[in-house]
Formats: C-alpha cells, sequence, structure tokens
C-alpha cells in the first residue's frame, strides 16, 4: 500500500507539473519559422501523449488500488513504462524545440545584423553623400575664386596690352596723318606753282593776240615808218622770246612777210 501511495503521490507530482509544461510550449509557440512550427507540434503532440497517458496510469492505479490483483498490478507497470516513454519523448521533443529555437535565434540575429550593417551602411552612404556634396560645394567655391584671380590678371594682362596696342596704332596714324599732311601741302604748293604759270602763260597769250590784233588794224604806212614799226615789231618778239613766248615772234614775221600790202579794212 505504502508502494501504491508513492506511486499516487508522484502522479500529482506530475499533474502538477503538466500546465508549467503547456505554458512553457506556448511561450515557444510565438515563433513563424518553419523549423521552429514544427518541432513546436512535435512538443505539442508529445504532451499530448503524455498526458493521456498519465490519465491512464491515474486509471489503472485506481484499479490496482481496489482489486490489488496481478493483473491490476501488471497493467499499472505497463502504464508507468509507456508514460516513462512518453516522458522521453516530450524531452527529446523539447529538445528538438530549442535547438531549432537556437537556430533560429542564430538565424534571427544573424538576420538582425544583416540589417543593421545594411541600415549603417545606408546611413553612412547618405552621410558620405551630404558630406561629399559640401566638399563639391567648398572646392568650387575655391576653385572659382582662385580662377576668378586668375581670370582677373588676364584681363588686365590683355587690357594692358590692348591700351599699348591701341596707343601704338594711334602713334601710327598720327605720323601717316603728317606724312599724308606734308604730301599733300607739297601737292597743293605745286598744284598753286603751276596754276600761277599757268594764269601767266595765258595772260602773255591774251598781250600777244592783243597786239596782234592791233598790227592788224593799223592803216599802211610810207615805207619809214613801216620799218620803224618793223623795228619795233621786231624788238618786241626779243622781249617776248626771253620770256619764253615764241609764238608772238611767228606772229610778228607773218605780219611783217606782208609789209607792201596794206591790210584790209572793214
Amino acid at each position: 500500500m505504502a508502494r501504491v501511495a508513492k506511486k499516487a503521490a508522484k502522479a500529482k507530482r506530475v499533474a502538477k507539473a503538466k500546465p508549467a509544461a503547456k505554458a512553457k510550449v506556448t511561450t515557444s509557440s510565438a515563433t513563424t519559422t518553419p523549423i521552429v512550427t514544427k518541432a513546436q507540434k512535435a512538443v505539442d503532440a508529445a504532451a499530448k501523449a503524455l498526458d493521456s497517458q498519465l490519465d491512464r496510469v491515474g486509471k489503472a492505479r485506481a484499479r490496482a488500488q481496489k482489486s490489488n490483483s496481478a493483473a491490476a498490478k501488471q497493467s499499472l507497470t505497463a502504464a508507468n513504462a509507456k508514460l516513462r516513454e512518453q516522458r522521453a519523448k516530450l524531452a527529446e521533443a523539447k529538445l528538438g524545440l530549442a535547438k531549432a529555437s537556437a537556430m533560429d535565434a542564430v538565424r534571427q540575429a544573424e538576420e538582425s545584423v544583416k540589417k543593421k550593417v545594411a541600415d549603417m551602411a545606408d546611413k553612412l552612404s547618405a552621410k558620405a553623400d551630404k558630406e561629399l556634396e559640401k566638399a563639391v560645394k567648398a572646392f568650387a567655391s575655391r576653385w572659382k575664386k582662385a580662377r576668378a584671380k586668375v581670370d582677373a590678371k588676364k584681363v588686365k594682362t590683355a587690357e594692358k596690352k590692348a591700351t599699348a596696342k591701341v596707343k601704338s596704332t594711334a602713334k601710327k596714324a598720327a605720323a601717316k596723318a603728317k606724312v599724308l599732311e606734308k604730301k599733300a601741302a607739297v601737292k597743293a604748293k605745286a598744284e598753286a606753282k603751276k596754276a600761277a604759270k599757268a594764269a601767266t602763260k595765258k595772260k602773255a597769250v591774251r598781250k600777244s593776240a592783243a597786239k596782234k590784233t592791233a598790227v592788224k588794224k593799223a592803216p599802211a604806212k610810207k615805207p619809214a615808218a613801216k620799218k620803224a614799226a618793223a623795228k619795233s615789231v621786231k624788238a618786241a618778239p626779243k622781249k617776248s622770246a626771253s620770256r619764253g613766248r615764241p609764238a608772238k615772234k611767228a606772229a610778228v614775221k607773218k605780219a611783217a612777210g606782208r609789209r607792201g600790202r596794206p591790210p584790209k579794212t572793214a
């Protein structure tokens, strides 16, 4: 009887420990990984089988306590053996669940680390882009300032060269204008001289023509008077010849050739 009471107390302890096992299993079932889900199902099945076996052990114990027969005792022994087997299966299932949970935890940790690393990489990339943008702006600002200084020096040099070139061109133009003015003055002087000579020549021709007209219109004179007139006419060509007008001499010779014939009067 003491032995039976001991077994009954043990069954009660198992019955008390059963809700805790169920709670643990329920807590572990929160994972959704296929391996963990499969292990959890195995644990649930083993726990259910253990519960059934515990009920059978309780019934077998009750029969053995009532009848105290060999068959009842043998049935209780078999039920206890089956109970130990179910407990071993439950322990094995729980071990499998623990391993699956551990592997899943490793996988989740790996994924979490990968995600953290990826997030960190994204943040660093964004930060690098911002810093690069800042650096590019700073570099562009410095480069523009330096380039502006270089360009200003180039422009200043170009302005100096252009000013010097303009001055040189103006100097050359002024010298050329002076030369042209001198040439124009010389040409104008030559033209004035030429015009003066032409005017003098024209005046002499007019005088010669006037004298010739006067000789033609003079009346017939005596031989002495004619000689005197001829002498005066001859003297006139010599004077004009000294001035470079030989046309008058030809006119006087022509007039002297008609010495014996008096000119016709109108």
